[in-house]
């Protein structure tokens, strides 16, 4: 094998033995459905050890970030850039999503709409005790559940704002822990990574067999515009927001890195399991590592472009199925407020738009009709929406570090 042929390989394998694990597992997803039961478990296996690695990733890279912003003003700095990309972001999917439903119009349908089984959850939680849960939990061990994200990423950032008011002789035999702890975990990941074409293959498997036959009726028409609208986002938008960020070396260096987490995103259907691929992803890019560090875990559970836009098309399906006018100037801006909110609380883990889609309904005071239709397209929507949210934190890091004016790091100039 030529020094070519053994660059292409070492730089491009993984991508190429991902395509061949998911072209095989959609394959047999297609024609062999009864299959994919068998498959599901070795899919389930991969993305557990994913999961499993998230939880201490998380601490050890946001603790590990903070703990070394020198300038005592930096990490301010970061926050307040990063919370205006997100929420600039989300609006402008919302938007655009509106946009599209308005152009790309569904007819209301006139026979019986076909339902779907959801189980109902009684929650007698007040609006106070589901703040207080989302964002503290009231034991420590609770805190290694990926279902505390946030109250992790809070918990993460006070511990390495306490080791930089801490005196450094009494704390550096426990920094030097932290920064060996975040450099195990990343080599880990990549050690686990070395199953995806198997692990997501199986996965893809399961997805297509099971979710394809739904495919069809009066959701095709919302699933189109929404996945139409979702692939012009992600191209068209994705690249704007990458040459904000670093000009046209950063459009070619974000869709060059952004592959193997848009497969890990499609596949799995978790912002939380494609996360770690994009620190990697971020690191080849060369977004400082005090900035990804903590853009990308804290984008992860509150910055959901593709949630965005699924928000408005439900919106939009429920009002259609109930003959209620959404274009309206009150109910457009229940309907952002709404997809703020809902980017937010949607967890990066499978179906997490669960959450947001009840929020929704109990904004909006939807009767029982519209469950069905709001359940089946946020489900059928999952992983475009995934890829969305989940590599959104990517380029949302590139614009947070221009708008700091931080330097990419030279040794990953390409």
């Amino acid at each position: 094998m030529s020094f070519t042929q053994s660059t292409f390989w070492q730089s491009y394998s993984n991508i190429i033995l991902l395509l061949i694990g998911i072209s095989f597992g959609s394959i047999v997803g297609i024609f062999f459905p009864n299959m994919v039961n068998f498959l599901k478990p070795v899919g389930d296996i991969f993305l557990n050890l994913l999961f499993v690695t998230v939880i201490p990733l998380v601490f050890f890279a946001i603790v590990t970030s903070v703990s070394s912003i020198e300038q005592g003003n930096k990490l301010g700095k970061i926050l307040f850039a990063m919370m205006f990309t997100f929420l600039a972001f989300v609006l402008i999917a919302a938007l655009f999503s509106i946009v599209a439903v308005y152009l790309f119009p569904t007819e209301r349908p006139t026979g019986n709409m076909a339902t779907v089984v959801v189980e109902n959850i009684t929650d007698t939680e007040s609006w106070g005790d589901r703040i207080v849960r989302f964002f503290s939990v009231g034991e420590f061990y609770m805190l290694l559940s990926r279902q505390n994200m946030l109250a992790l990423l809070i918990f993460s950032f006070l511990v390495g704002i306490s080791i930089r008011q801490s005196n450094p002789e009494k704390v550096k035999t426990f920094k030097s822990f932290i920064e060996g702890g975040n450099e195990i975990m990343k080599n880990l990941l990549l050690l686990i990574m070395k199953a995806a074409p198997i692990g997501l293959g199986a996965y893809i498997a399961y997805q297509v067999g099971t979710l394809g036959p739904q495919l069809v009726g009066f959701y095709a028409k919302p699933l189109a515009v929404y996945y139409g609208a979702g692939l012009v986002y992600f191209f068209v938008f994705f690249s704007l927001y990458a040459f904000i960020g670093r000009g046209s070396k950063g459009v070619t260096l974000f869709w060059r890195n952004n592959i193997l987490p848009s497969f890990t995103a499609i596949s799995t259907c978790s912002s939380l399991a494609t996360m770690p691929v994009n620190l990697d992803a971020a690191r080849k890019i060369g977004i400082p590592a005090s900035v990804a560090n903590v853009v990308i875990p804290i984008g992860t559970s509150i910055h959901k472009n593709g949630s965005s836009i699924s928000s408005i098309v439900k919106i939009y399906v429920a009002f259609l199925l109930l003959g209620w006018e959404f274009f309206t100037f009150n109910n457009l801006i229940i309907a952002l407020g709404i997809t703020v909110f809902v980017s937010v609380v949607a967890g990066g883990i499978p179906n997490g738009g669960y959450i947001g889609e009840m929020l929704m309904i109990s904004a909006y005071q939807l009767p029982q009709e519209a469950i069905p239709a709001v359940m089946i397209i946020g489900t059928l929507v999952d992983p475009l929406a995934t890829v969305l949210n989940a590599t959104g934190d990517t380029v949302a890091a590139m614009v947070t570090a221009r708008l700091i004016g931080e330097k990419y790091d030279p040794p990953n100039e390409v």
